[in-house]
């Protein structure tokens, strides 16, 4: 039997490049460049709108009921809720709403989104919930594994906001939900389905890490 943390152990130490990356890091001891997470902010304010085409898509490659109103409700969540939380945290950082709309998609950017889009396009939504793991998943899973070394300051970090943001209880619920989503269908999946599965992941994963790359590069 296979679960989600099967899919990280079969790719550990892209992983841990992507959970340990030194754009995280440097968050984390609060030493990072604030053009840097700028930039960051920026960009994930397009990638999530390309987020929630993807759980768009997962409506619309639902089998039922059920996973039609589990999509359903994290599209509006992006759409109707996150997106204007992150409107309103950009402000706080000096970035403006018409600065946000005017933006250029940078490289790393487009090819994971496009990956993720790609692989909703043409797969079947348990590939779509695997390829948008590494987001959903790996921010929480972030998050704490920054609260719990030592050099992690939770009072004097100009960016402990955003680690709280993930660290809090109500997402940590809903990366445990996603991890219990996953693992329920990884149940009697054959080796190569597995396999399958594995590559899609540790791409999404290395694409992921790439995004942490182009924030931490201000880069284009």
């Amino acid at each position: 039997m296979s679960s989600f943390y099967s899919l990280i152990e079969s790719c550990q130490s892209d992983w841990d490049n992507y959970i340990q990356h030194e754009f995280i890091q440097q968050l984390g001891k609060g030493t990072l460049d604030i053009a840097c997470f700028q930039h960051y902010l920026k960009q994930d304010y397009l990638f999530l709108i390309n987020f929630s085409r993807a759980w768009g898509l997962a409506v619309y490659k639902s089998h039922d009921l059920v996973e039609i109103k589990q999509s359903l409700n994290s599209l509006k969540a992006i759409v109707e809720v996150e997106l204007d939380l992150h409107i309103e945290y950009c402000k706080k950082w000096q970035i403006t709403e018409n600065e946000l709309n005017l933006l250029t998609e940078a490289k790393a950017n487009s090819e994971y989104t496009g990956y993720v889009l790609d692989v909703g396009l043409h797969g079947d939504i348990l590939d779509l919930h695997i390829v948008l793991a590494p987001c959903l998943i790996g921010y929480g899973m972030i998050a704490d594994w920054l609260t719990k070394q030592h050099w992690y300051d939770a009072n004097n970090n100009r960016y402990n906001s955003w680690v709280n943001m993930y660290a809090s209880k109500e997402f940590q619920q809903t990366m445990q939900n996603e991890i219990a989503l996953i693992d329920q269908r990884l149940v009697n999946l054959d080796a190569s389905h597995i396999e399958h599965l594995t590559k899609l992941f540790r791409q999404a994963t290395k694409l992921e890490t790439g995004f942490w790359q182009m924030g931490l590069d201000k880069s284009i």
